[in-house]
């Protein structure tokens, strides 16, 4: 994994908060936080596990705590593991320490890479990353503990990239474990998930968000309790969308969106011309991933919500899915108009809504 702390903004980092790798604090799930643990010490962990559930409830945390938790221990056997009652790893730990710093050689985090020319995170995890990753898991020492690759997240591989590592899954180094973080387990590819032990997060409670923001330090900890739990009483479960609704920027945004996505199929042009102007440029990538979020998710949930009604009533928005996804990922390999992009997934979102 990346060891250049000073090097391009990380893909799996909310902007102002500690990396999941920096975390040492976990809020909620106890049961799947037992399980893994529970599985380790009776030496009969799966070579993968899928981390499943909404953004921002902490699946990714937990995943780095898992991985920690494995580098300080390494034996299954030993009394430290025996005896504990949670993955909690203290930070003077030298793993602890040696994570923090990014200097663990046998653990390495597949994510979606930094794009030097365009100064932006590609919109998926490209079959190249994979291989990189897969070359240096092959070639760690793996000497004494455990080869961890993270992937953060899961549905943002594509079929090339989730074919190859099927390939690494499939025929794992001695003492090797995936994590695979994931929002919508669904989408990962079929063969993957087949091999994998699910381990379902659910939404946290609203006090579970606010203990989770105050722990994160500095801005969010000097807010005020009821900023905090106001923020965790709207947040739908998810720290991620907290710390959005805290930021005052961030929490405009997510209200045009959300305005946007309610009044469909209706089309609010001139709104919609305005967004896409603001989502336009090099320094606009973490409002456009914001934005790409947010219409996955409102697709995943308009066609969950239709599905009780059968497949037609959710087949228009299935296939603008597949057709937006499509879109958004030309655009970011061949630099098509960004702005062209937004006007035509909202122009695609009128004729689903209106079958």
């Amino acid at each position: 994994m990346s060891r250049d702390a000073a090097g391009p903004p990380e893909s799996d980092r909310f902007p102002g908060a500690p990396h999941p790798r920096e975390n040492l604090s976990f809020f909620g799930h106890p049961a799947a936080e037992r399980s893994l643990l529970d599985a380790y010490r009776r030496d009969r962990l799966a070579q993968a596990f899928i981390l499943g559930g909404p953004e921002g409830v902490g699946k990714a945390t937990l995943a780095w705590r898992f991985t920690r938790f494995l580098q300080a221990h390494p034996d299954p056997k030993a009394a430290a593991v025996q005896e504990a009652s949670s993955l909690f790893v203290p930070p003077e730990a030298p793993a602890a320490r040696r994570m923090a710093a990014q200097a663990l050689p046998d653990v390495f985090c597949l994510r979606r890479a930094w794009n030097e020319k365009s100064r932006k995170h590609y919109t998926e995890i490209r079959v190249e990353d994979v291989r990189e990753v897969t070359r240096a898991f092959h070639s760690a020492s793996g000497v004494g503990g455990w080869r961890v690759a993270i992937v953060d997240a899961a549905d943002e591989l594509n079929r090339s990239s989730a074919n190859a590592l099927l390939k690494i899954i499939e025929e794992p180094p001695e003492r090797a474990i995936f994590l695979l973080v994931a929002h919508r387990p669904a989408r990962i590819l079929p063969t993957i998930r087949s091999r994998c032990r699910k381990l379902a997060l659910e939404a946290l409670a609203p006090d579970e968000i606010s203990a989770a923001t105050r722990s994160l330090g500095a801005p969010w900890a000097e807010l005020s309790d009821s900023e905090i739990l106001r923020a965790a009483a709207a947040a739908q479960g998810s720290v991620r969308a907290a710390l959005r609704l805290l930021d005052g920027e961030g929490s405009a945004f997510d209200a045009t969106l959300h305005a946007l996505f309610a009044a469909l199929p209706r089309v609010d042009w001139p709104i919609v011309h305005a967004l896409a102007d603001r989502l336009t440029g090099r320094d606009n990538e973490e409002a456009f991933e914001g934005f790409v979020r947010a219409l996955q998710g409102f697709l995943d949930a308009r066609v969950r919500a239709g599905a009780v009604r059968g497949a037609a009533a959710v087949i228009g928005y299935a296939e603008a899915f597949d057709e937006i996804s499509a879109a958004v990922r030309e655009t970011e390999v061949f630099n098509f108009d960004k702005k062209a992009l937004i006007v035509s997934i909202f122009a695609r979102l009128e004729r689903a809504g209106r079958g």
